[in-house]
């Protein structure tokens, strides 16, 4: 049963990285807590354009790297997600 379920979870999970980077510059800005996302805030307010880009890759390819590893954990999960 719990198999079954383990695929769906795993999609959502993976979902839910996305949510969590996104509210890191909120709250990291809010708090005053250093991070990536106060760095993004702080390229943002102070227009620096090189530092604002290289923060944005680095969190996309997180990202992307993130959901790549969910994609092949899903397909070594359930038999149904295997390509041919």
């Amino acid at each position: 049963m719990a198999r079954n379920a383990a695929a769906t979870a795993l999609s959502v999970m993976g979902l839910q990285l996305g949510y969590l980077l996104g509210g890191s510059i909120l709250i990291e800005t809010v708090f005053n807590w250093p991070g990536s996302g106060f760095l993004l805030s702080n390229a943002i307010f102070q227009r620096d354009l090189p530092l604002l880009q290289g923060t944005i890759l680095v969190l996309a390819m997180f990202f992307v790297g993130m959901n790549l590893i969910v994609d092949v954990a899903q397909a070594a999960i359930d038999p149904r997600v295997k390509r041919n």
